[in-house]
């Protein structure tokens, strides 16, 4: 990749919630600020290799989507009354108060999160517009396909429209109100980071998990009392303290069992267990943990271990009984019953897995989670179809390597 290619890679990531953020301020149409900013970021590609990276690239990328946004306003007779706003190419009106929020991908984010719109709808359109997660990503994060997908962004577009939902920095007051939903998109675009579901991304995207902590860790500072934005914060950096170890030299995916643990962050596992304590300290006083601050105690409890023959799997199974209360989803089934495994044996946990099949039989996971416990059971035949059907499932190429090693040694 060339110096040019790099600059935009980095320009998308640094830029784009800034230039959709101005452009929909200025236009009021999610539509026009993303198309437009897609098509400033494609000419920066035809571009900057032949002209060369320009002194400031966000300016740039500002000023060639508003002029793109322009363009697709003029061509549209019907749109009269913007047109007229659409004359000056530099938008000479004060800049709108910055309200609650001092940082533009955030604000973003807490703007496209509005209650007026369905949960799912708005953790589409924000992971679309926001996150920069590609259709394919953000399809495969929800278990849809990308057709199903589309369908929910566009209708989340057209609620925005109909319903005439301003674009407007929220308040402080707004932000309680919202914070579930911004929550929610953190953690997907953290676990696409975590482990990138494209065969050709790297296995690991720091980026991404970065940024998903940077604006985290803003949150717990507008909303310090808040404990699943502290629940959040925690379980992002107990996961991201095992970045190094999760990926051995030679590409493949490296499971828990089997990470050197002397290779994990200490800084950001104690960080993790404070918050984690803080907490517990919470719920001691009667406030009931959510979700994520359940998923912080239980990557806490794996952190603690020094071996995984060390890891209390009771106080493990007891914490999944509780988040099963709280989301009772077939995800959390799943990793219920891996930690099952490890407490009352593969054969009662395959069983609790085999349960699961209607609902998850395109998951991957589940099929190299089946695979695996067949193995231990000395179904090895059994064991060969279910690793053959996770591979196929599979997207992560780090996560193929390994499983087909896994497949492959089985007798």
């Amino acid at each position: 990749m060339s110096d040019a290619e790099q600059a935009v890679t980095r320009a998308h990531h640094e830029e784009w919630a800034r230039v959709v953020a101005a452009l929909t301020r200025r236009f009021g149409d999610l539509d026009i600020a993303e198309e437009a900013a897609a098509e400033a970021f494609a000419t920066a590609v035809e571009r900057w290799p032949a002209d060369g990276v320009p002194p400031s690239p966000g300016a740039w990328l500002t000023t060639t989507a508003t002029r793109k946004a322009i363009d697709r306003i003029r061509r549209e007779s019907k749109r009269d009354d913007k047109h007229k706003e659409a004359q000056l190419v530099y938008d000479d009106d004060p800049p709108e108060p910055l309200g609650a929020i001092d940082d533009d991908r955030l604000r973003l984010i807490f703007t496209c999160c509005h209650p007026a719109l369905a949960m799912e709808s708005r953790l589409a359109l924000t992971l679309r517009m926001v996150g920069g997660l590609t259709m394919p990503e953000i399809a495969r994060a929800f278990l849809v396909t990308e057709a199903a997908m589309g369908q929910r962004i566009t209708r989340a577009k057209a609620k925005i429209k109909a319903a005439r939902i301003p674009y407007r920095v929220p308040s402080a007051e707004d932000l309680p109100a919202r914070v579930t939903g911004v929550l929610a998109v953190l953690y997907l675009v953290f676990n696409e980071g975590y482990l990138a579901t494209g065969p050709d991304t790297d296995p690991v995207r720091h980026d991404l998990t970065a940024e998903a902590i940077r604006l985290t860790r803003l949150i717990h500072a507008l909303l310090p009392d808040d404990g699943e934005v502290a629940g959040l914060l925690a379980l992002m950096l107990l996961i991201e303290a095992r970045r190094t170890a999760r990926v051995s030299a030679g590409g493949e995916l490296v499971a828990l069992a089997e990470q050197d643990r002397g290779s994990w962050d200490t800084a950001l596992i104690a960080e993790g267990h404070r918050l984690v304590r803080e907490r517990l300290a919470a719920a001691a006083a009667g406030i009931a943990p959510g979700r994520y601050q359940i998923l912080a105690a239980i990557n806490a409890v794996h952190t603690s271990a020094r071996d995984i023959r060390d890891t209390d799997w009771s106080q493990v199974v007891a914490l999944y009984n509780q988040l099963t209360r709280v989301d009772p989803s077939p995800i959390v089934a799943l990793n219920r019953a891996i930690a099952v495994a490890e407490l009352d044996g593969p054969e009662v946990a395959l069983a609790a897995i085999d349960g699961l099949d209607g609902t998850l039989a395109g998951y991957h996971a589940f099929h190299a989670a089946r695979a695996d416990l067949l193995r231990r059971l000395g179904r090895s035949q059994e064991s060969r179809s279910a690793y053959d059907k996770a591979i196929e499932l599979a997207g992560n190429t780090a996560e193929t390597v390994a499983l087909t090693r896994r497949r492959d040694q089985l007798g």
